[in-house]
């Protein structure tokens, strides 16, 4: 099943436009390398493909920073495509030059990991590239060719076994579970084992397993670090390295500094909840399992988000609570206006907490549900 990524036409109409290079993050297999073929496809520029997972002659070549050699290997192209970008020595300043002397060639690169890539492209490339963030399948980028009801028979899908790409070309529940098995072992600490020196996978397997369960909910680095053995600085550097690796993002209390908001802990969700579901060992059905209301939570944060993004909004998120137990999943703030959410699975209608109109009079308030969720992720 083919879907059109929605940031296709920013990103060509970029390269069109533009002499600044491209630098595609997001997850693995989240299909960055598919959707800048795609985009090539339609062009007529002759294009050097490299992939930093596959070392060949040009390794030395860029890796040298010799200019003499890269005019060789640059010579007759019009656009050069680095995939996996974050596996090459020193990338930052490689493109810093190859953009700087080659002013007619396009440059893209793609990472599936901001844990090397982003420190060492973002100070050398400053004014020179623009950047995305290509997450798994949106249901925005769905509803381009599904209709409404569509996508509704389609959505305890979307919350069990996630919206990776691959998924949508899998036949049945065994071929989706045997897939996401293979990536969550294979691919999720790949980048992160490979560049923060850290040998032992366990922790880490550890750690998402104790965050799976707490998805929705604020999370005790503390705690984290206790029951894992380790110290509450290790965890966090676990947690920050596991968010520059595209497994899971965080959201922080609003708090405009009123003594009664809750705001020291963060809450933590899944970039994909086909991977959450998976590390824990449950792919049941949402009749069969006791966190439907958080599986519902990640998935409308995650999908708003991904809404925002392709959007190119300029917003910011976060969640609110009180310490009289009055809270909302999520707050969003956009264009300086105030809006908050909360999410539930059934059509049962919520009250608008006083607490949250009393101290923000001018701020907005709105259920998200099964009637009304596509609305709040198109």
């Amino acid at each position: 099943m083919k879907i059109k990524r929605l940031l296709e036409s920013p990103i060509s109409h970029h390269l069109d436009e533009s002499n600044k290079g491209v630098i595609i993050y997001g997850p693995r297999q989240a299909g960055k390398t598919t959707l800048v073929n795609d985009i090539l496809a339609q062009k007529s520029w002759k294009t050097l493909i490299l992939n930093g997972d596959r070392r060949g002659e040009w390794w030395e070549t860029l890796v040298s920073r010799d200019l003499s050699k890269m005019k060789i290997l640059l010579g007759g192209y019009n656009t050069i495509f680095i995939d996996e970008a974050q596996r090459i020595p020193e990338i930052g300043l490689i493109l810093k030059i190859i953009l700087d002397e080659f002013k007619n060639l396009k440059v893209i690169a793609t990472g599936s990991s901001s844990l090397d890539l982003a420190s060492k492209v973002s100070e050398p490339l400053t004014g020179r590239a623009v950047t995305y963030t290509l997450y798994p399948i949106s249901i925005a980028e769905l509803a381009q060719t599904q209709t409404a009801h569509e996508l509704n028979e389609s959505l305890e899908s979307r919350l069990i076994f996630g919206s990776y790409p691959e998924l949508f070309s899998l036949d049945g529940q065994t071929a989706q579970s045997d897939y996401l098995r293979n990536l969550t072992n294979a691919y999720l600490y790949k980048d992160l084992l490979e560049f923060s020196g850290i040998k032992n996978s366990n922790k880490i397997h550890d750690l998402l397993k104790l965050l799976s369960f707490q998805i929705g909910s604020q999370v005790s680095i503390s705690e984290l670090g206790n029951s894992l053995g380790m110290s509450k600085d290790t965890a966090g550097r676990y947690i920050d390295l596991l968010e520059k690796s595209f497994v899971i993002f965080r959201r922080s209390g609003f708090n405009r500094n009123l003594r009664k908001e809750v705001s020291k802990m963060d809450k933590i969700y899944f970039y994909d909840l086909g991977v959450r579901n998976t590390l824990i060992g449950n792919l049941n059905l949402l009749t069969n399992r006791d966190d439907a209301g958080k599986l519902w939570e990640n998935f409308l944060v995650l999908e708003r988000m991904k809404r925002q993004e392709y959007k190119q909004s300029l917003y910011s998120h976060y969640y609110w609570r009180l310490t009289s137990g009055a809270e909302l999943d999520l707050v969003e703030e956009i264009n300086g206006k105030l809006i908050g959410f909360e999410f539930k699975l059934t059509k049962k209608t919520t009250r608008t907490p006083k607490s949250w109109l009393e101290q923000y009079v001018d701020s907005k308030f709105e259920v998200v549900n099964r009637t009304n969720w596509q609305e709040f992720v198109i």
